[in-house]
């Protein structure tokens, strides 16, 4: 009784009537969860390796937690990504690959991972861009399935492809590149500052409630137009920046696996440089100037995540929150002659992934200790490693299951097949039995053995032709004519590109229309497709069985 008081109390709190949220007991143990996940964020960060980037606050959270090095998205591109990894399902089974269809009407009733916390006695909440708004999630952020309260969006949001960047010229652009003076902005905020300010609100109100929370927290940057405060310039001096280790289009690339980076060419700073289409490049300075820019954005991105933190530390939740830190999708700086996401590459799926668990990844917090403090990227250099890091291949679907078994939770069962008319259950297995990073093994004796019992992450993209065309990078469910199934492991990632029928939804793997092998110890760049020269009767047979299965 004296829980569902304070449940009641919470709601209040929130801004809603006391009979707006029916109570469900929760879990006798479990930790609330702060699930942070960051926009087109690829890993580069200092725990990642990246020897330019100041990143100290995300730094500080990875060590105190397990680091995945190897975690993948299931589709490069938003929408179809949160979707696959909030449900537990991949894109084949949401029949999500755009931004235009609702899973609960197109595909499944399905339920999702806040909406299990949910129905398990957690207070689910939502800060910025979590689900990806507009159709794909019905208008609603999936509320009131997912969230005990409507999700928060920043009022600012509305303003992110507007025309606010200053050029030479003293005019106002909707350009790519785009560092402000913050205060000319409107509102005098940006959405991202105004996300963590919410978010540590609401903290502060679950502290008051002593209800346990599932809080998720999306933020925008470095999604585009890269737009930060102007300061964050002064991190990464332009002589210092360097080009994309292969900023070419591979030679023996199939004309249908490249991405035309239609999005970037729409803003006002690259469409004045008349690049040709599909294949391009731009100038190297400019080159120069957005792998700046996406840096600077990185910077400001970790400083909205150490305030979030630190109020963790703030309200005394550090010893009893799990925080989770991923991103939606990688984003390709230069490489491949390709910007933005949209691809099978590793520079678009490839994600950061890392769990903090007090007393699993950490010692027990001791009461008053501060585990988050903030740090200021212009005075601290990051010195921080992981607390252990796991080189196995993971999944983004493998979420809701995992975070499910941390939280002390019934992990949801694995799905049939098919699983259209399953409530719930999940295509990605809790991967908690690889925190334990001392017991990875470097070799295997067995090589037959090994290359069967392989951990796998499995990515795919739509195209609507074998060559680019205007709508190659996001193309509607009704103009998929070809889809691209990619199977990453530790040694090597294989592509096939089949025909694909948007009417029922079926991929055609007797119709190959191309193929990509790149083995990643000798060409960890993936820029040498040895598909065509290569015997991948072994590789294609393990890509169908997986995905038969």
């Amino acid at each position: 009784m004296a829980a569902a008081v304070r449940l009641c109390l919470c709601v209040c709190l929130l801004g809603l009537p006391c009979g707006a949220f029916a109570f469900a007991p929760g879990p006798g143990d479990g930790m609330n969860v702060l699930f942070i996940v960051v926009d087109d964020l690829r890993p580069v960060l200092g725990c990642y390796g990246d020897k330019l980037v100041k990143s100290p606050n995300i730094d500080q959270l990875a060590s105190h937690s397990v680091v995945f090095s190897n975690a993948y998205a299931q589709q490069a591109v938003c929408a179809p990504s949160r979707v696959s990894f909030l449900t537990g399902r991949r894109p084949d089974s949401t029949r999500l690959y755009d931004f235009y269809s609702y899973w609960r009407v197109h595909a499944g009733n399905y339920s999702t991972m806040p909406q299990y916390f949910k129905e398990n006695g957690y207070v689910t909440l939502s800060v910025g861009k979590v689900f990806h708004p507009g159709v794909s999630s019905n208008y609603s952020d999936d509320y009131p399935h997912s969230w005990s309260v409507p999700p928060f969006h920043p009022s600012t949001e509305k303003y992110e492809n507007d025309k606010t960047c200053r050029g030479k010229d003293g005019r106002l652009y909707a350009n790519l590149v785009c560092p402000v003076d913050v205060t000319e902005m409107p509102g005098g905020t940006l959405p991202d500052i105004q996300s963590t300010e919410e978010a540590i609100r609401l903290m502060n109100v679950m502290k008051t409630s002593k209800q346990k929370f599932f809080l998720a927290v999306g933020y925008h940057k470095p999604h585009i137009p890269l737009r930060y405060p102007q300061e964050f310039l002064k991190l990464y001096p332009l002589e210092n920046i360097t080009l994309a280790p292969d900023p070419w289009v591979p030679e023996k690339l199939p004309s249908v696996a490249y991405n035309p980076w239609m999005d970037i060419r729409q803003r006002d700073d690259v469409k004045a440089l008349n690049v040709s289409f599909p294949y391009g490049p731009l100038p190297y300075d400019f080159q120069r100037q957005i792998r700046q820019s996406y840096y600077a954005a990185v910077s400001y991105l970790d400083t909205q995540v150490g305030q979030l933190l630190n109020a963790l530390d703030d309200v005394g939740l550090s010893n009893s929150t799990i925080v989770v830190f991923t991103a939606d999708h990688g984003w390709s700086l230069g490489e491949h002659g390709e910007w933005a996401k949209y691809s099978n590459f590793d520079v678009a799926t490839r994600v950061p992934l890392m769990f903090y668990v007090p007393g699993m990844t950490t010692s027990p917090v001791i009461p008053g200790e501060r585990v988050f403090p903030y740090r200021d990227p212009f005075s601290h250099i990051s010195d921080f490693m992981p607390q252990g890091q796991s080189k196995k291949v993971v999944e983004l679907v493998s979420l809701f299951s995992t975070l499910a078994e941390l939280a002390g939770l019934q992990v949801p069962p694995v799905c049939p097949e098919p699983s259209f008319h399953v409530v719930l259950c999940t295509e990605g297995s809790s991967i908690v039995r690889y925190f334990n990073v001392s017991e990875e093994k470097d070799g295997c004796d067995d090589t037959f053995r090994c290359f069967n019992e392989e951990t796998v992450a499995f990515s795919q993209y739509p195209r609507p032709a074998d060559t680019p065309q205007w709508n190659s990078d996001k193309p509607k469910l009704k103009d998929i004519r070809i889809m691209g199934y990619s199977m990453r492991t530790i040694d090597y990632r294989y592509t096939v590109w089949v025909q694909f029928n948007p009417n029922n939804f079926s991929a055609n793997f007797e119709d190959v229309h191309a193929g990509e092998l790149y083995m990643v110890e000798t060409d960890p760049n993936q820029d040498y497709n040895i598909y065509n020269n290569t015997l991948h009767v072994w590789f294609y047979k393990k890509i169908l069985g997986f995905l038969k299965h």
